[in-house]
């Protein structure tokens, strides 16, 4: 096959990396200044893009489809947002890219602004190459926070594109294909008590000691889950169970008052296998029994759960078609799961053949002064080649 020509206009990767980069897109703040700038670069290469605000109109995710208008072509999805560098110690401005040592750094440029400049590189390519299949592009918001952007572009997806056939989710994997990951629910929990001076506590209802049970109960869960044997499935994650967290808790006015509110927050890492919603019932069936002796002493006590995330599991497919299309690129013939949560579940939830594949160390992700290897980056790129080659041939069967 003829080797690839980019168009005049083409940026390379690590061009599209310096612009991605250069804006703060942290999950707090719009990302509307980057999803400008790729529909602009997009539509330099005749590409349309469509993008799905969400209900501020601050925030959007953005999905465009390049080559024939047939079903069986592959999705290339990564998020636009990334996690803050507030104290954190960068020795360096996190939002430049820099590239020292076999190093390139800045913010994103690992967890996965990289994936995402290295699909867009690939744009001008796929618009000069005989595909016989098409390449879709999908860009998320506020994936950091729960992935919470991707479901409403996925939605829009399957109904106005032609179905893909597998769908890529570039986290940061050193390229290695992962078909498994737990899954995640998340609550802000308010347990709202009664003020008394502490010296008549039996009057009143301390909302930190009450919460103190319901936080004890995450130990126990964890407890009661590791003594389990797992499954051949659940014993590939580190740890091979459901964990329940508390990581961020606070309440209480002053030491001589029983505390009125206590706020914190509650998650579930659900294993495949398992449903988040079995976990959700558990959880309400404990807080209804701490309410009672609340509401029997002042009925005016609650506690309130509100639902943050929903990020579903992603189960092994048997003979997937993403699974095979990425071990035909890579030549990875290995099997990985990992712990934390992505927005493969999601697109698999929807139909969809899922892996998660992408360059860079996740144990580089969030970190300061992040970055990802120049020999990572490059393995992407080689990745993108050999994914647009694959395009131009028939679909397997």
């Amino acid at each position: 096959m003829a080797p690839l020509t980019p168009l005049p206009q083409n940026m390379s990767a690590r061009e599209i990396l310096t612009q991605l980069v250069a804006f703060p897109s942290v999950s707090r703040d719009s990302n509307l200044s980057l999803i400008d700038w790729v529909e602009t670069y997009l539509a330099s290469h005749g590409v349309a893009a469509t993008r799905v605000y969400d209900e501020t109109q601050t925030k959007a995710a953005l999905y465009a489809h390049v080559g024939p208008w047939v079903a069986g072509g592959v999705i290339l999805s990564g998020h636009s947002d990334v996690v803050p560098v507030d104290g954190q110690a960068w020795t360096r401005s996190p939002f430049v890219l820099e590239e020292e040592g076999g190093k390139i750094y800045g913010r994103g440029a690992c967890d996965m602004k990289g994936f995402l400049a290295l699909a867009l590189a690939a744009v001008p390519f796929a618009k000069t190459h005989p595909l016989a299949r098409p390449l879709q592009i999908a860009i998320s918001y506020d994936e950091e926070v729960g992935c919470i952007g991707a479901r409403p572009m996925i939605a829009e997806m399957a109904q106005n594109l032609p179905r893909a056939a597998a769908v890529v989710v570039g986290e940061p994997s050193m390229m290695r294909m992962v078909n498994g990951h737990k899954g995640g629910i998340g609550f802000a929990v308010h347990v709202q008590g009664y003020e008394v001076h502490s010296s008549l506590l039996d009057r009143g209802v301390n909302a930190i000691m009450r919460a103190a049970p319901l936080i004890d109960w995450a130990n126990h869960i964890n407890a009661q889950n590791a003594a389990q044997a797992p499954s051949a499935l659940v014993a590939m994650f580190d740890p091979p169970y459901t964990t329940a967290h508390v990581g961020v808790i606070s309440g209480g006015t002053a030491h001589n008052i029983t505390a009125k509110d206590c706020h914190f927050g509650f998650d579930f890492r659900v294993v495949p296998g398992e449903t988040p919603a079995q976990w959700v019932a558990a959880l309400n069936a404990k807080v209804a029994t701490l309410r009672v002796p609340m509401q029997a002493l002042r009925p005016e006590t609650d506690i309130i759960l509100t639902q943050r995330f929903d990020v579903p599991p992603l189960t092994p497919e048997q003979g997937g078609a993403a699974e095979a299309l990425v071990r035909r690129l890579t030549g990875d013939n290995g099997v990985a799961v990992v712990s934390y949560g992505t927005e493969a579940g999601q697109f698999q939830e929807m139909g969809y053949s899922t892996v998660v594949c992408g360059p860079g160390d996740i144990a580089q992700a969030h970190q300061p002064d992040e970055f990802i290897l120049s020999s990572q980056f490059d393995a992407g790129w080689t990745f993108m080649m050999r994914l647009l080659d694959d395009l131009a041939q028939p679909a397997p069967v």
